[in-house]
Order: structure tokens, then sequence, then C-alpha cells
């Protein structure tokens, strides 16, 4: 199971200023918690500095692998972005996102193809979110088909079926279960990530619909997850799903988790 760390980004309060103050003490104390917890790429997202992005971003890479080469996962729709930040990444990055829209993906694939970066492929196009599972599978099939013809690997795409809001939605949840379902038998060596806490907004207490959704999404084939990785909570219930589910035989996992104290 893929974690992505989502602390870092600048819609959430503590993390703006930090950015704009250009903190790295406290960006490299957030890396290095999550890393700790469990998470395999620390995403990195600034997009709510829409006039100094690309400078932000390229700074945060900077700043998080400054000391050690931690994964990255660069959260950006500006392909100039993503452009400045992959000239300074160590090591290869998780590339977030690409879609259907026509300006995004002409911009990115190049950046894709000459980096060798496995990407994250959202279910989207110009027309806007999808709403049914039919939708999804459709752009679920244009992307796996457009990037494998351009020679990106199959195992170097995570569709992402877009969370949608249970208080917009009231069969979200199940859609995308169904939707992951779909993808994990149509594309066996794909991944498939998804924006986990999506399916909470609007409602109090969204850690209960956020923990349930996960256990439900990787029951159904989910196998990354872009989330708080100092949810010990969640955490906790993500290992336990894998064992359930025969995901992590035999518990090694779980146990190493309970041993290094990440879970409870």
């Amino acid at each position: 199971m893929l974690i992505v760390g989502e602390r870092i980004n600048t819609s959430r309060k503590p993390i703006e200023p930090a950015v704009r103050a250009r903190d790295a003490a406290f960006i490299k104390d957030e890396a290095r918690r999550q890393r700790a917890a469990g998470a395999h790429y620390i995403d990195l997202n600034c997009g709510t500095l829409v006039e100094k992005e690309a400078e932000s971003l390229v700074w945060l890479v900077q700043t998080v692998q400054e000391e050690e080469e931690l994964p990255v996962c660069l959260d950006s729709p500006n392909p100039e972005a993503i452009r400045q930040a992959l000239k300074v990444c160590k090591g290869k990055p998780l590339l977030n996102s690409i879609t259907l829209e026509e300006k995004r993906y002409s911009a990115l694939l190049p950046l894709i193809k000459e980096y060798g970066v496995p990407v994250v492929a959202l279910t989207m196009d110009d027309q806007g979110l999808p709403a049914t599972l039919d939708d999804r599978l459709r752009l679920a099939e244009q992307l796996v088909n457009g990037l494998t013809g351009a020679g990106v690997p199959l195992g170097n795409i995570y569709l992402d079926p877009l969370v949608r809001p249970v208080s917009t939605d009231p069969q979200a949840a199940l859609t995308l279960t169904a939707t992951i379902q779909r993808f994990r038998a149509n594309w066996p060596e794909a991944h498939i990530i998804c924006g986990l806490s999506n399916i909470s907004y609007g409602y109090p207490l969204r850690q209960y619909l956020n923990q349930t959704f996960l256990v439900l999404a990787l029951a159904a084939g989910l196998d990354a997850a872009i989330l708080d990785p100092l949810d010990r909570r969640l955490m906790g219930l993500l290992h336990a799903a894998r064992v359930l589910t025969g995901q992590d035989q035999f518990g090694q996992e779980y146990l190493a988790a309970y041993r290094a104290g990440r879970i409870e």
C-alpha cells in the first residue's frame, strides 16, 4: 500500500504562512514526521500561492530533500511549476496529476516521458468531473491508452477515480468502490489512488467517514492513498484492513507498524 502524506499543502492554515516565510525548519519537521509515520511520498502542494507557485514548489522540493532523499509527490495542475520542480528533484517523484483536459495533457505528457516518472491520472476531461461509474471507466480507458501508447509503463500509472463528497452525492462512496473494483479488473498492473478526505467534505467529525471509506476502498482494490499519516487510528485501520483482505499476509506490515508505535 503506497501512502502519500498530504500535510504539506498551503490550503492548510499552518502551511501557507510557513511557505511564504520560507520557514525551512517547520517544513522539514512536517516531512520527517510523515515519513516516520509510514508515508512513502511527501505531497507538496502550494496551489494557493498562484502568483508564486512555481518558485514556491521548487523551494519546497529543495527544502524537503536538502538533508535526505525523501521521495516527493509534485502536486500541481501547473505545467510550468511541475517543469521547474522536476529539474531539482532527487530521485523520481510522483507527478500529481495529468488529466484529459487538452492543455494540461499536452503540456505534461512530454515531461512524464522525459523524466520517466510515475503519474497520477485523474479521470477528468474538459467536460468536468465524472458523475457515474461508466464516465470514470471511459475516461480511465482513454488515459491508459494514451499514456501507454506514449510509452508510459502501466505500472507507472496511478488511476484516480476522483472522490466526490457524500454531502453532495449520497451514493458517492458506493460508486467509488464499484469503480475501483472495475479499474482493478480491467487494469490489474496499474495502481489505483485517491484523495481520501474528499469523501467527508461538509460533515462534522470527518475522521469517521474517512476511516470507514478507507476500509471499503481497500477491500475494493485501492492500493495507494493520499492521506494524513499522522492519524494513527486511520493508519491502524489501513493496516488492519490489509490483513483482513489478504494484502498483508501473516500481518507482517501490521506487526511492524505496531512495534514501531505507528498505530493505535
